[in-house]
Parts: structure tokens; C-alpha cells; sequence
């Protein structure tokens, strides 16, 4: 059943962790698991963070400064398929500058949902992600 935007919103909200599906520049996509908090009205942030990295700068950085449009996913799988649901987030996110007062608003967003954002504030680029559509499926209510 297709769930209505206030139950999509609630489900993503309450998921530890989504995945952000960005543009590569040879336009294939880039898909990577990320953590990220809700801040009101309907954005989503995320963070450069102290966990090790493949590489700098990080793609999907690079991706959203060439095309800002993401969707980011969230999704519950269970052997009882009565359970399955999933949802997306369709927006366009920016990097925020360190003056933006955006940035600290979506760090402490961060730290009160993540233990270790709390004991390590990120240093590192944050993201912003302004949400303009939600969607999102569910096997039953």
C-alpha cells in the first residue's frame, strides 16, 4: 500500500541510517550508506565525518557541488513479507559553508540523534538536503 507523506516522513525519520544516491559526472549513480538527521521544516543532513574514508575529496561531495538532485532511501526487509516497506526522499541538497548558521543547526541535529557525533563533533563539510517529495511503500499497515 502507498503511504501517505506524513507516514513516509515518520518512517525515514526514525531509521538509523539511509542510503544517498547521487550523479556521477559520466552520469552513472553513486550509491553510499550515510547517517543523517531530520531538521524541521523537511531537510535532511549529513556530515563529513572522523570514520576512515576511501578517498578526499569524497564523491558524493563532489557529486552534489556538479548536480545537487539526491534521493536517499530507507527500507525495512523481513523474512515475514507482511513486513516489508520502504521509503524515499527526493531533493536537492547543498554544501554548506562554515558560516552558514544551517550548518550548526544540522550538527547538533546529528549529535543528539548519534552517540558518537556527541563524544566527536564532524569538523568536515556538512550537507543539507531540502526535501521536496516523499514516497514511499508499505506490504500492510
Amino acid at each position: 500500500m502507498r503511504l501517505s507523506t506524513d507516514e513516509a516522513r515518520a518512517r525515514f525519520r526514525a531509521a538509523p541510517v539511509a542510503r544517498l544516491a547521487t550523479v556521477n559526472p559520466d552520469e552513472s549513480p553513486h550509491l553510499v550508506p550515510i547517517v543523517f538527521a531530520w531538521c524541521p521544516p523537511d531537510a535532511l543532513v549529513f556530515a563529513y565525518d572522523h570514520k576512515p574514508k576511501s578517498g578526499r575529496p569524497l564523491k558524493r561531495l563532489e557529486n552534489l557541488a556538479a548536480r545537487p538532485a539526491v534521493s536517499l532511501l530507507v527500507d525495512e526487509w523481513a523474512e515475514d513479507w507482511d513486513r516489508l516497506w520502504w521509503v524515499r526522499a527526493d531533493g536537492l541538497a547543498e554544501v554548506l559553508a562554515s558560516a552558514d548558521p544551517r550548518r550548526e543547526t544540522g550538527l547538533d541535529a546529528l549529535a543528539t540523534r548519534y552517540r558518537q557525533y556527541r563524544e566527536m563533533r564532524p569538523a568536515g563539510p556538512v550537507a543539507w538536503i531540502s526535501v521536496h517529495a516523499w514516497s514511499g511503500w508499505a506490504a500492510a499497515g
